[in-house]
């Protein structure tokens, strides 16, 4: 149970400024400049982050090529990591309060969610890492009995990773968790607009006993450090989240640079597919309003195309209207609130001109559509509903990213598939039916990385999330994560 007087304690707290961790130590900036950190609660700077140059990221990256090829991580027992590793989500838990107030400080998740889906997920997905790693086992191949034919597991050596704001701590341990336990050594960039827990995080690494080089947190702008990390000679992987331009501009500083691998998760534009033969009708409702209301829709899942057998509509439309309205969307470290704050003023507006394109077109806005507490100062939107959305509008096809969901009508069982598979994107979807038959057809038929059957965002550390189409490439989660980070080498041995 969350305690509202610490928190309120918590808010208040002074934040000192932020600096990289490079090599195990605290590091100004090259050039000593910094970047205020803009609260999206109240719009106010809440502390400064050093403004990482490429000469910083360099020395992040050259700090993990040596702690990789001397071995200091690398070559330790897997039981070793793991131990470490194991302390290391200890200490996130024991101070997971004051990490996820910070980062609602930071980046205005509300703190219901931001305590579960941030340090707590962070130090279960370390946690299973952890576990994982002295059980994963090489092999001895099948061949002529004059051979001894064998396939190590090993690390690949230095890995780049660029993590989005929305959820920092999740996402970014949904990367270096596994590669870490795998025996690599990680450069981490944050958001420019979500580094604070990171760089905690970085710190308690180090409290927990990871050696120094081994897991460098460098922040600033991803047009200069995540570029450097890109064009980098010695990493040897990159993993990202966020959008598709960025994850373009990564595969062309791959194929400028060294061929680093590149595994991309760029977003989608998820369909939710409520069937007239829906089991529980209002518990549709209420699951499908959090698939996309929750963290202000700044989720890559999120379920922002709802679409709806005609037959069923109008009632949907209503009773999901009705509970929206219900919702409480404020500050978000009070608990009572359901939602918290866009992340930035930039993104705020983005939202709002998704509505207003949408209302030029004459589509209907059923609820919400505004900005919110505006008197705060800071950066908040109302749960919005647009209806009678057709399926080629940019909002039924383009990510918004933001508390807005759009509605579209179908007939049949076909048309719900052509309107779903009708993005560039495929990272998750859901239907909603009493008819299995038809749930595994549309399991099979659905383009997208994650089919969600009769609930939606439930899944877990122990299923892989990855995307089709240009939603991206690779897996994060479950134990195929750990394919991005161990290479295979071949031991053909005569006897």
């Amino acid at each position: 149970m969350l305690d509202q007087i610490r928190i309120d304690e918590l808010r208040n707290a002074p934040v000192s400024p932020f600096q990289h961790i490079i090599d195990g130590e605290k590091r100004d900036s090259s050039d000593g400049d910094v970047l205020n950190v803009i609260s999206p609660l109240n719009g106010e700077v809440l502390t400064t982050m050093a403004r990482g140059t490429v000469e910083d990221a360099n020395a992040g990256i050259a700090a993990a090529r040596r702690a990789f090829d001397d071995g200091r991580w690398s070559d330790l027992a897997p039981s070793a990591r793991k131990k470490i590793l194991m302390k290391w989500a200890a200490l996130i838990e024991e101070q997971a309060l004051e990490i996820a107030v910070l980062g609602v400080r930071n980046n205005g998740t509300e703190i219901n969610m931001a305590i579960k889906a941030e340090p707590m997920s962070a130090a279960n997905t370390i946690r299973y890492y952890a576990e994982a790693i002295d059980k994963i086992y090489g092999e001895v191949a099948s061949t002529d009995p004059s051979v001894l034919a064998l396939v190590h597991r090993e690390p690949v050596g230095v890995v780049g990773a660029i993590v989005p704001w929305n959820f920092p701590l999740m996402i970014g341990s949904w990367k270096f968790a596994p590669a870490l336990a795998a025996g690599n050594t990680v450069v981490l960039k944050p958001a420019e607009t979500a580094s604070l827990t990171l760089v905690r995080l970085a710190e308690l690494a180090l409290e927990a006993g990871m050696p120094p080089g081994v897991f460098n947190v460098v922040t600033g702008k991803g047009s200069v450090v995540g570029e450097a990390i890109g064009l980098s000679m010695d990493v040897d992987v990159m993993v990202f989240t966020g959008s598709g331009f960025i994850g373009r501009k990564l595969l062309e500083y791959s194929a400028r640079s060294n061929l680093k691998r590149c595994y991309l998760e760029l977003g989608g534009k998820s369909p939710n597919i409520v069937f007239a033969d829906v089991p529980d009708l209002d518990e549709a409702v209420k699951v499908s309003a959090n698939g996309i209301f929750r963290n202000s829709g700044q989720v890559c899942i999120a379920g922002s195309r709802l679409l709806v057998e005609r037959c069923i509509h109008d009632e949907f439309v209503e009773k999901l209207a009705a509970f929206v309205e219900t919702l409480n969307p404020g500050d978000p470290l009070n608990i009572k609130s359901t939602a918290g704050a866009v992340n930035s003023m930039s993104q705020l507006q983005q939202n709002l001109g998704f509505v207003e394109e949408a209302r030029d077109l004459g589509r209907g806005i059923r609820t919400g559509g505004t900005r919110i507490l505006e008197e705060t100062g800071g950066y908040f939107m109302a749960p919005t509903v647009i209806t009678g959305v057709h399926p080629r509008d940019r909002l039924a096809t383009d990510e918004v990213f933001g508390p807005v969901l759009a509605v579209i009508p179908f007939d049949t069982e076909e048309e719900a598939v052509e309107i779903a598979n009708g993005t560039d994107f495929g990272l998750s979807s859901a239907v909603w039916t009493s008819n299995l038959s038809r749930a595994h057809r549309m399991i099979r038929a659905i383009q997208a990385g994650v089919v969600h059957v009769n609930t939606y965002g439930g899944a877990d550390t122990t299923v892989p999330l990855g995307g089709v189409k240009q939603s991206g490439n690779g897996h994060d989660k479950s134990l195929h994560a750990l394919d991005k980070y161990l290479e295979l080498k071949t031991a053909w041995i005569k006897l």
